[in-house]
């Protein structure tokens, strides 16, 4: 039954936003309220469930997306998302736009968190949009189809770095495994897919589409590509420092602190707002105007991804990933297809890659202290799992519609599918790696 009483909620949540047409905010909230209910939640819990969701949530994200809303602005306005468009063009060409972009997200993806690069590059993706009258979800795909990859995959992102300390795996060789096995899974989910997807209506949000500038008006190149990658640089020389230096080392704590990414965008917006706002011209009012604008832009995203956080706190708190992954966990497959499998319907269920995959770790965790299986290889099929089918409960699937501008049916046709290819391909590699280590 509460496999039923999930998928009930879910229901309830896409039919509230389809057919009612009510605002997705809403109708998260009464979906969670539905599922607290049906889950046996105690009613005088379930609306601390649904406040614990949406602080969470939030509290990880909204110092990331609205400083991020603020840089991509700047971004664009200031000319230098034109000019990286257009070096990027020069280098690869018009006709390899999608692969430009899955290198981008590739190189940024690896040392950045998933929110902060989506706010960080989706400005390039609509610049580059916008100039060269290219479909804005098929110049997006290979770039988020990447981040979300190294996202799952990678260490040192948060779900594979905890799995590889829980498993005692070997974090470089996870990573090299993990590499082998990304390349090609976003060659596959990205510009493969994205050929599919250029007849998919898309109407990105005003803020980031900065009107072509004239030459001689752009930032240089160097300035450009400083400013707008400096939170990449910024995250990879704390995270090789933190590495570096012992914990008892005082400079260890600021280390930590200037690394968190909401310090590294804070830090990055404060120095773009010199390089490519005071430093050309921008009088501070009207560098401040923008940013009041960009953030009004993304104020329903921000309310939306709470919404998701709430639902997502509500089947936390039900006990229902615990409840699938022991009814999963006798059954008699090879030990990396069912830790994929466990994982990716906790996925589904509950919306969160990172719980799905830490739920799932708890439950084979026995099977790496018999030996069974190889522990890098098992980080890797967890984190393949984990970014299964992202849907209505998926703060992602909601960032994406709402920056992209899409219809929910387009959006489960491109993201969800992609996130869906990204899974199988996933799994596929590591079995294949299984059988050649």
């Amino acid at each position: 039954m509460t496999i039923l009483f999930v998928l009930l909620s879910i229901l309830v949540l896409i039919l509230l936003i389809t057919w009612v047409k009510l605002n997705p905010f809403l109708a998260f909230l009464i979906s969670s309220i539905l599922a607290g209910f049906l889950l046996g939640i105690p009613p005088e819990k379930i609306a601390k469930s649904v406040q614990m969701g949406m602080g969470s949530l939030l509290g990880d994200l909204v110092i990331v997306i609205t400083m991020g809303a603020m840089l991509g602005k700047l971004v664009a306005e200031s000319g230098a998302a034109q000019r990286i468009s257009d070096t990027l063009m020069a280098i690869f060409g018009v006709k390899n736009v999608h692969w430009a972009m899955m290198v981008t997200g590739l190189v940024v993806g690896i040392p950045l968190f998933y929110n902060v690069g989506f706010v960080l590059l989706v400005p390039l993706v609509f610049t580059v949009s916008y100039q060269y009258k290219l479909p804005a979800v098929y110049v997006g795909m290979p770039l988020l189809a990447a981040l979300s990859v190294t996202h799952g995959f990678l260490p040192p992102h948060p779900s594979p770095a905890a799995l590889v300390a829980q498993f005692g795996a070997n974090m470089g060789l996870t990573l090299v495994y993990g590499l082998i096995i990304v390349i090609p899974t976003i060659i596959i989910a990205g510009p493969l897919f994205a050929r599919f997807l250029k007849n998919i209506k898309s109407s990105p949000l005003e803020t980031f589409q900065a009107k072509p500038k004239r030459e001689e008006e752009l930032p240089g190149n160097f300035n450009s590509f400083f400013s707008a990658l400096f939170p990449v640089a910024l995250l990879i020389g704390t995270t090789v420092l933190a590495f570096q230096i012992p914990e008892t080392s005082s400079i260890y704590h600021y280390i930590l602190f200037v690394g968190d990414p909401g310090m590294v965008m804070l830090i990055s917006l404060l120095l773009a707002t010199y390089t490519l706002g005071l430093r050309m011209n921008f009088s501070i009012n009207t560098l401040m105007d923008l940013y009041v604008v960009s953030v009004k832009d993304i104020s329903m995203i921000l309310l939306i991804i709470a919404g998701a956080g709430a639902l997502k706190q509500v089947l936390m708190d039900s006990g229902v990933s615990q409840t699938i992954a022991d009814g999963l966990q006798g059954w008699d497959v090879h030990p990396l297809v069912l830790a994929w499998t466990i994982t990716a319907i906790i996925r589904v269920c509950v919306g969160s890659a990172t719980v799905a995959g830490l739920t799932t770790a708890g439950i084979i965790a026995p099977l790496v202290s018999g030996g069974v299986v190889d522990p890098n290889l098992l980080v890797l099929s967890i984190g393949a799992g984990s970014l299964m089918f992202s849907h209505f409960n998926d703060a992602g699937f909601w960032m994406f519609k709402e920056y992209f501008n899409v219809s929910i049916k387009d959006t489960l046709k491109s993201w969800s599918l992609m996130e869906t290819i990204v899974a199988v391909v996933g799994l596929g590699g590591v079995m294949l790696l299984d059988l050649i280590i």
